[in-house]
This record gives C-alpha cells, sequence and structure tokens, in this order.
C-alpha cells in the first residue's frame, strides 16, 4: 500500500495535478516459465506462471488527444508527449512506444479510444532479466484501454493485441507465451499453454513454504538469436524428414518417445536427432509436471526441472558455462526443490523452487559459487504465482 501511496504522489508532482485529484491504479505482472522451453514452436505446451511484482500505473484520463506519460525506470527521459492522431513508433519516445502501439493496435482493431490521458509507470520488474517488463507493459495498457474508455474486450483478445503490437508496430517476433501469462495469471497457480490453438488449463501452484527464485547470470547473450534460429530450422527440417518417411504427424510434440525411438533413422541430420529428442521428452515432462502439481507433489515436479535443465543443456545445447554453473551451484545447496535455466538459453537466467527457511543461504552460497567459477555476480530476484493484469482501484 505505500508503494502505491508513494507512487499517486509522485504523479501528482510530475503532472502538476491538484493533491486531492482522483487518480485509477493499475497493475500487470512479469512472468516466468517454469518448465517447458524451446518447444513451443514444436508444438508442444509451456508451463509459465505469473509473478506477484510487475508493473504500476497510475493514471488521470484528459479532455484532449493528448497522451503524456512519465516512468520511474527512466526518469531522465522526463515526460513524454504524443497525440492520438499520430501514433508512429519512433526512437525519441523510447519505452512509450510500447503503451503507445497498444493504443495504435486498439483504435486499427475498430476500438473506440476519443481522448488522452497522463500516466505514470514504475515497474519493479528488472530490466533485461527475461522476466518480459515489455509484455507486462503492453498487457497493462490493454487493460487501462478497456476500463478507461468501457471497451467490449476479453482478456484473449487483449493478450491478441498485446502480442500483434509487439511483432507489428515495435517490430520483435516474440511468440504469445508472455503476454498471455501476464493478462491470464492467476494466484497460486501455473497455466499450461498450447501457443499454436491457446488452450489452456491452470494447475494449482501452491507454494506453502517455499518460493521462486530467479537468478539473473548477467552473461550478455551474444549469439543468442542465430543460435535461436539454427535449432528452430534444424526443428523444422527434422519435421519434413519425418512426414516423408510416412509418419503422420503436425509438430514433433505429436510423437511420444517410443515413436521417436523407433522413427529416429529416418532424420537426415545426425545434429537434429538430439534436438527432435528435446522436444519430445521436454513436452512429456510439462504434461508431468500438470500431473505432479495436480497431486501437490511439488518434490516430483522440482525434479523435472532438473531433468528439463539437462535436456536443454545435453539435447538442446542452448545452455552454456554461466547458465550451468549457476544451475548446478543451486543443484549442491540445501533447500533446492529443483531448478533450470528459463528463457531462450546462451545467457539470461535460471529459475529455481527454494525452501524460505533456506532462502538467504542460497542466494549467499548460490551466488559465491557462481562468482567463483565465472567471475560474474548473479542478481537473484524472489516471487510467488501472482494474478494476471488488473484495475487496483481509484486513489
Amino acid at each position: 500500500m505505500e508503494l502505491i501511496n508513494n507512487l499517486v504522489k509522485n504523479f501528482k508532482k510530475e503532472f502538476n495535478k491538484d493533491i486531492d485529484a482522483k487518480t485509477e491504479v493499475y497493475f500487470a505482472p512479469g512472468r516466468v516459465n517454469l518448465i517447458g522451453e524451446h518447444i513451443d514452436y514444436n508444438g508442444g505446451k509451456v508451463f509459465p506462471t505469473a509473478l506477484d511484482f510487475g508493473t504500476y500505473a497510475v493514471l488521470k484520463k484528459r479532455d484532449d488527444k493528448v497522451f503524456r506519460m512519465y516512468s520511474e525506470n527512466f526518469k531522465d527521459l522526463g515526460i513524454i508527449e504524443f497525440n492520438l492522431d499520430l501514433l508512429k513508433n519512433t526512437e525519441k519516445d523510447d519505452w512509450a512506444n510500447y503503451p503507445k502501439g497498444i493504443i495504435k493496435t486498439f483504435l486499427d482493431a475498430g476500438y473506440r479510444i476519443d481522448s488522452g490521458f497522463d500516466v505514470l509507470f514504475f515497474g519493479n520488474i528488472p530490466n533485461g532479466a527475461g522476466l518480459s517488463s515489455s509484455a507486462s507493459i503492453e498487457v497493462l495498457t490493454t487493460v487501462i484501454l478497456k476500463n478507461l474508455f468501457n471497451l467490449n474486450i476479453s482478456m484473449i483478445d487483449m493478450v491478441k493485441l498485446s502480442q500483434k503490437t509487439e511483432n507489428e508496430f515495435i517490430g520483435v517476433n516474440c511468440g504469445i507465451m508472455d503476454q498471455f501469462a501476464i493478462g491470464m495469471g492467476k494466484k497460486d497457480h501455473a497455466i499450461l499453454l498450447d501457443c499454436e490453438t491457446l488452450e489452456y488449463a491452470y494447475a494449482p501452484f501452491v507454494l506453502k513454504d517455499a518460493s521462486i527464485v530467479i537468478a539473473n547470470t548477467n552473461k550478455r547473450r551474444g549469439l543468442g538469436e542465430s543460435k535461436y534460429n539454427e535449432r528452430r530450422a534444424s526443428c523444422e527440417a527434422a519435421l519434413e524428414d519425418l512426414k516423408a518417411a510416412g509418419l503422420k504427424i503436425n509438430s514433433l510434440c505429436d510423437m511420444d518417445s517410443e515413436t521417436f525411438e523407433s522413427m529416429k533413422h529416418s532424420i537426415k541430420s545426425e545434429e537434429a536427432i538430439p534436438r527432435v529428442r528435446h522436444a519430445v521428452s521436454e513436452n512429456l515432462r510439462v504434461l508431468e509436471a500438470m500431473k505432479s502439481l495436480k497431486s501437490g507433489d511439488i518434490e516430483a515436479f522440482g525434479k523435472l526441472m532438473n531433468a528439463s535443465h539437462l535436456s536443454l543443456k545435453n539435447d538442446y545445447e542452448v545452455t552454456g558455462f554461466e547458465l550451468d554453473s549457476l544451475v548446478e551451484a543451486a543443484w549442491t545447496e540445501p533447500g533446492t526443490i529443483g531448478s533450470r535455466m528459463t528463457g531462450a538459453g546462451f545467457g539470461g537466467c535460471t529459475v529455481s523452487l527454494v525452501q524460505n527457511d533456506k532462502l538467504d543461504s542460497f542466494i549467499t552460497n548460490v551466488g559465491k559459487k557462481y562468482f567463483d567459477t565465472t567471475g560474474l555476480k548473479a542478481t537473484f530476484y524472489i516471487g510467488n504465482p501472482g494474478d494476471g493484469a488488473k484495475k487496483l482501484g481509484d486513489y
């Protein structure tokens, strides 16, 4: 509550509002994918959860067509101003291109937005930690527009428009998982999501005596994009080989392990065989993860996380020295239920489930082991499964 009161106070100061002026406050979470990596484009399912920290917005509607936006995370850029009649992606508008793009995408989709607003944003999602600060501000803006202008739109359509904004207005070819988890998040639950069909189911994810610990390797990704494209092309070629051999599948994750073992000789590239093995095995781990959470077996879930990391390391080869060092340090710590890389790989973050009474020693010891091994300092963030994007109230 103190955070919100401070943000309201700062909003009134930045925008010279009367101390008694009524404002509206909104929130959208960050997200982390718990298991199911590099299989969304192979027809597999992902298993993200929304987190209990994210992006806040304090705002007041205006009577004209002007938008004025200020971020406490980028104070040096000051207030960024633009008009409803001219919504273009411009370099000088920096981070504000994300909410601006959402406004344009809504207008293009036929929704009526007839005035601007003054807004202050603040995010406690660490920039560059791979917890999706961009998708958070996108989905947050959709919730603002829906409420301010009484728009008749479902959260799933808001999620789709958020992804469209990132693809077409921002120019980043992202999938839909981030926006979906942020929009559809549910406290104490994870989401089993098919990114192709958007079929989804919630699984109870109640961490009574444990927390999610996200650790950033603080290693720059470098060649990640080209290696990602290479892995993807390799999987697509293998799928064509399998189809040519008579296998009736639409995606690699349509196979079970037995089918893969009996058909892997049809894959022409030796290098592609372990890639396909990862896709098949990871999808099965995701389905097992759903079962383990439904039965409340968090220990089994942790073991699946560990196995996921080994598959990403040995078969898909997307981890690298830093991620492996961080995960292996976590595995040696008392209180670690499970740990794996999360995200694209080649740097970025790990996600661990850690018993609450061991959190302090986990962060200290894993941080020291990681530094001794790599010379890099990891950054740690503690979270829990939280709700999706929503209006918090009037203040």
